[in-house]
């Protein structure tokens, strides 16, 4: 089923931007200011890291699936598992910290929130490059020939 490209609305990009840079820069915050060990704070920055990277390659996937675009089984299964090793890290290491639980929150939901806001901003800039008209919307690469 095909569906026709709409452009997102102005109001939908900036909620979507606040929401990854409100919930990322947050997140980082919280880090630079926590009183943990320097490898304790890498490894919450490398969750942060690996979940958008991995929220926005699921998206991706799924996307072009809907759209007919091939994708391989064994990527899209990666993404998906990607994803969720991402979000069960952050539980696991979560649950282990002795941090206060409102702390424990905070970086949790600021988590969730950096995930959520990249997926809403790869979805628009995927969408306002369809909408424009462009052949190769900036997260495709182009084909030989």
């Amino acid at each position: 089923m095909q569906t026709h490209p709409t452009k997102p609305t102005g109001a939908f990009v900036a909620a979507s931007w606040a929401a990854l840079l409100a919930g990322a820069l947050t997140f980082l915050a919280g880090l630079w200011n926590a009183a943990m060990p320097l490898n304790e704070k890498g490894y919450y920055f490398t969750l942060l890291m690996y979940g958008l990277f991995s929220a926005v390659s699921l998206q991706k996937s799924v996307r072009d699936r809907l759209e007919g675009i091939p994708v391989t089984g064994i990527y899209y299964g990666l993404c998906w598992l990607s994803l969720g090793l991402a979000v069960l890290l952050l539980a696991v290491g979560l649950w282990n910290a002795s941090l206060a639980d409102s702390e424990k929150g905070f970086y949790a939901m600021a988590f969730l929130l950096a995930l959520f806001g990249s997926v809403t901003v790869q979805k628009n800039i995927r969408d306002a490059a369809r909408f424009k008209g462009d052949s190769q919307p900036d997260d495709e690469m182009p084909t030989a020939g």
